[in-house]
């Protein structure tokens, strides 16, 4: 772990001790779901299935997971893709309209094995922590989530502090008057975009979210206005014409997290919010 940034977000007016909100680089060695183990999943649950995804050529097994109750009393089904280094969870209806089937286990085990051993050998992620003095400002810190983790860094500082998700990052940064676009950044909002368990708000009134277009999922852009258009495809969107009306997506590959750092450096973002 490597603290990458320390911003000043509450000092005590008669103590002066302060609160900060530190950016943390984490380094962690990957640890990918073995193929043997993979099959073991199948072998202990009749009702698993080995899938290969049409599209991206990626492996899962697909295992029942929890279901959840609707408001109305109904019950929807689930199922969960446990994949080489996560699970992703669907609707059961929703698995039906991606691109997901049941292979056998040559071809599964083929595209498995080839995805784990293109896998690098470590994966790094940003975290945020807000460490220093917290009771002060404890009510004002997100409350979604209020576990204290003990860290230390590579250069032995030692931090205690609250772990902020990347929703509960946006409140934070509206009760103490954070520049978001300096918080947040496009690589820890891609992937939850890319999930559909995120809505990006940015300044002008847009918003991006996941949107099922044309029996594909894509992270489209909404609230631009007309004199926008060329702006935005020159920095990477493209546009479709559907049903009389264009609009605007970021595209869903490599590309795309690039594209979304660029929009948000013309459009800050002002909030981050779950999506049920």
């Amino acid at each position: 772990m490597t603290v990458k940034e320390r911003r000043l977000v509450y000092s005590h007016p008669v103590t002066g001790a302060q609160s900060h909100l530190l950016t943390i680089e984490r380094m962690d060695r990957n640890q990918p779901m073995q193929l043997v183990d993979a099959l073991g999943l199948v072998q202990r649950d009749l009702r698993a299935k080995l899938m290969i995804n049409g599209k991206s050529g990626r492996a899962a097994v697909q295992i029942p997971t929890r279901s959840i109750m609707l408001d109305d009393g109904s019950v929807q089904p689930r199922v969960a893709l446990v994949r080489p280094m996560d699970e992703i969870r669907f609707e059961l209806r929703q698995l039906e309209e991606t691109n997901w089937e049941e292979v056998d286990e040559q071809c599964f085990s083929a595209a498995w094995s080839s995805e784990v051993a293109d896998l690098p050998e470590f994966s790094v992620s940003t975290m945020h922590v807000v460490s220093g003095l917290l009771l002060p400002i404890w009510k004002l810190l997100p409350q979604d989530y209020c576990r204290v983790y003990r860290l230390e860094t590579d250069e032995g500082e030692r931090i205690v502090g609250r772990v902020i998700s990347s929703e509960g990052l946006s409140r934070l940064c509206r009760n103490f008057g954070l520049d978001q676009t300096e918080v947040v950044s496009a690589e820890e909002v891609w992937q939850p975009l890319l999930g559909g368990s995120a809505v990006v708000a940015l300044a002008g009134n847009m918003t991006l979210r996941r949107v099922r277009v044309m029996n594909d999922y894509r992270i489209e852009l909404a609230g631009f206005t007309d004199g926008m258009r060329d702006r935005l495809r020159s920095i990477g969107l493209f546009s479709e014409m559907i049903a009389w009306k264009v609009r605007f997506f970021i595209p869903a590959s490599n590309d795309g997290q690039a594209v979304l750092s660029r929009l948000i450096e013309r459009h800050r973002i002002i909030d981050v919010a779950g999506r049920s």
